[in-house]
């Protein structure tokens, strides 16, 4: 019989440990890499997609009571500064301004009329005080001729009675030539109170009748029209509103813990949704709100009410845009967007300090020449009804 000689098992090399091997090398090497990159990039960005575009929507409103006869914008619509938006009916603007204007012109020929008097009662009082030395002259020479009885009693009580007239007829002169000055010293009929008064009337009744017309305070695009033709309107009454485009700016809500590497000038890379990755905006922290939306709200969160819950609030962060960015690729407000904020510069002012910005102001342009032209309507006036009448001092 042949025994059996056992034979030693030979161990098959696993497959699995080169793998494993390679795997926690990989898992490694990502590990190494993503810690680098956030001690050498992460750390210094912090992003959020809970920012939106924001701008001015200044509201367009009548500043009188009247009824809608033209509009010539609409929603969409893109127009300047100056531009005519809304016609009122201007029928009882028209009428007041008429009847302004002859008030004015009457008002200074009734000055001039004062100035008038004032000269002829001058010469009035010249003339009572003339006759006054006349009558003490008379009555000197009555009383010399009255010693030798050449004059009677009774002509000497004639002329006492005479200067006592004379007398009295210059004090009264004198006091209507005061009352007279009172009204007329140290004006001119241009500057007079009378027509002071009568010109701002007037230039109430024309500014009145310019807001007739409602023109477009600053450039920008029609939103939310909700006047109609016919309609009767009131002073203050949101009819539409402008949307100046070009001067738009992103309000980028961070969560607080965001908050503390960032500073005012910061670095802002930008891209929106509606052009995606494709298109990169550059801007610049400008500055953080100051409060939470929740601080400001209707109902703001309290304990003691009981709707309080303990969740990490957020903080609009201001961010400038380029406005030649924005120029090329238009934006909207509202509009969605994706921020990422470059932080290395921790030297800079904190959110804290921020100041005023010296960012060009927005200025209205409807009513910066009514009351100049109204200034000039008044002179006319004044100058038609204006004759050669010295001035006093």
């Amino acid at each position: 019989m042949n025994s059996a000689t056992p034979v030693a098992a030979v161990p098959v090399p696993s497959r699995r440990r080169p793998a494993l091997l390679v795997l926690t090398f990989a898992l490694l090497v990502i590990c190494v890499g993503l810690a680098a990159w956030w001690f050498l990039v992460g750390r210094w960005h912090e992003t959020t997609d809970d920012a939106y575009v924001a701008g001015n929507i200044v509201q367009i409103t009548p500043q009188i009571a009247s009824t809608v006869t033209a509009i010539y914008a609409d929603d969409t619509d893109t127009v300047a500064a100056g531009a005519v938006l809304v016609e009122l009916d201007r029928a009882d603007a028209r009428v007041a301004l008429d009847q302004a204007k002859a008030a004015l012109a009457q008002t200074v020929r009734e000055v001039r009329t004062l100035y008038a008097t004032g000269d002829s009662l001058t010469a009035i009082v010249a003339q009572r005080e003339t006759d006054l030395a006349r009558a003490k002259e008379d009555l000197r020479r009555r009383q010399d001729l009255g010693s030798s009885g050449a004059v009677s009693h009774e002509e000497l009580d004639h002329a006492r009675n005479s200067l006592k007239a004379a007398e009295a007829a210059v004090a009264t002169s004198r006091e209507q030539l005061a009352s007279n000055r009172v009204l007329t010293d140290h004006t001119t009929v241009a500057n007079h109170p009378n027509v002071a008064r009568a010109a701002a009337q007037l230039e109430q009744a024309y500014l009145t009748y310019r807001r007739t017309t409602i023109t477009a305070p600053l450039a920008g695009q029609i939103a939310k029209r909700g006047v109609q033709v016919g309609a009767r309107v009131a002073p203050g009454q949101a009819l539409m509103a402008i949307v100046p485009l070009d001067s738009l700016w992103v309000e980028a809500n961070f969560k607080e813990g965001q908050l503390h590497n960032m500073r005012l000038g910061q670095s802002v890379d930008l891209t929106a949704d509606t052009y995606g990755s494709s298109v990169h905006y550059v801007g610049k922290v400008i500055g953080v709100g100051a409060g939470t939306g929740s601080a400001f709200a209707l109902l703001p969160a309290q304990n003691a009410t009981g709707n309080w819950i303990k969740i990490v609030q957020r903080l609009p962060v201001r961010i400038a845009l380029d406005a030649k960015q924005v120029a090329e690729h238009p934006l909207r407000v509202g509009l969605s967007l994706q921020v990422d904020v470059d932080v290395h510069d921790a030297d800079a002012a904190p959110l804290a300090e921020a100041a005023i910005a010296a960012r060009a102001p927005l200025l209205s342009r409807s009513a910066d020449d009514g009351q100049k032209e109204a200034e000039q309507l008044i002179k006319q006036i004044v100058a038609a009804n204006l004759g050669a009448v010295p001035a006093r001092h």
